[in-house]
């Protein structure tokens, strides 16, 4: 089997690409190896379709594999996946192993899946996005991760608690599926890629891939220790009407703000982007190879 093989050299666990080589070979799956820098991964994606590419192996992370999806949605050319980051929500929720060697079994074994991709504004994403506290906690602990050379988890943790401290509620309009919904001033709007449990049981997993819906949580006004408090309430399963805003079977939603542009969150980047955010789901977008 040939494949096209990108692999994020800032992904988790790559190390020199001697072990991603012997698990490939071992499972069958012929081509090159090519080590790039994360900034590197979408043209290169791009190119390997514009060639015809029928199979293009993404290794990285969860920002790596939304990268090259993006890519290839649309055109019928096949996802493998070697999931090298550090949480992998998309390969574990299309029930990937974590194992190298296995993974590579399954890029050479395993059966086509037509799964759905969501974006916004053109920007495709393949778990979800946010609008609030956690785009700018992202924005905080990349910074630190530059200037201070901080793990990524503990710039996380320093950049949850500092901007908790600082930030300020956004007041956003939102349009659902055409029909207008109404205003909201919310510390947090997130926007999934199919629906997202969020119950103690399976926090942040989605059962579904194919379901072709968006799945919206707005977490109402709140001060920073009534989120904390409802954020514990959600794990436990025990949200109040207060706490947090599920709405149900949403397609397209658009989101108007007074401010000109946004922070927003894809798949664990961020991005600053023009208003209005114009979501959508795209059903069935993506094949990738799963077991």
């Amino acid at each position: 089997m040939k494949a096209q093989i990108l692999i994020n050299r800032g992904g988790g666990s790559v190390g020199d690409t001697s072990a991603i080589r012997t698990a490939l070979d071992g499972a069958g799956v012929q081509g090159d190896i090519r080590l790039l820098d994360g900034h590197e991964i979408p043209d290169a994606a791009k190119a390997a379709v514009t060639h015809g590419a029928e199979l293009v192996v993404a290794g990285g992370g969860d920002g790596t594999i939304s990268c090259v999806a993006g890519a290839l949605a649309g055109t019928g050319a096949k996802l493998g996946i070697l999931p090298l980051g550090t949480l992998n929500h998309f390969a574990r929720d299309l029930g990937l192993p974590l194992d190298l060697a296995e993974a590579a079994q399954v890029i050479a074994n395993g059966t086509p899946r037509a799964v759905d991709i969501a974006e916004v504004n053109g920007r495709l994403f393949v778990n979800n996005s946010a609008i609030g506290l956690y785009p700018l906690m992202i924005l905080d602990r990349d910074s630190q991760q530059r200037r201070l050379g901080r793990s990524k988890r503990l710039a996380m943790i320093v950049a949850s608690f500092r901007t908790l401290v600082r930030f300020h509620h956004r007041r956003l309009t939102l349009t659902v599926n055409d029909e207008r919904a109404g205003r909201i001033d919310t510390p947090l709007l997130f926007v999934g890629n199919n629906d997202y449990r969020v119950d103690i049981g399976a926090p942040g997993r989605r059962e579904s891939l194919d379901d072709g819906k968006l799945c919206v949580f707005v977490l109402r006004k709140k001060t920073a220790r009534g989120l904390i408090g409802a954020t514990i309430r959600a794990l436990l399963d025990r949200s109040r009407d207060d706490d947090m805003v599920r709405i149900e079977g949403v397609e397209r939603l658009r989101v108007a703000s007074k401010r000109s542009h946004l922070a927003v969150s894809l798949d664990g980047e961020t991005a600053i982007m023009d208003t209005p955010l114009d979501y959508r789901i795209r059903p069935k977008a993506l094949q990738v190879l799963a077991p």
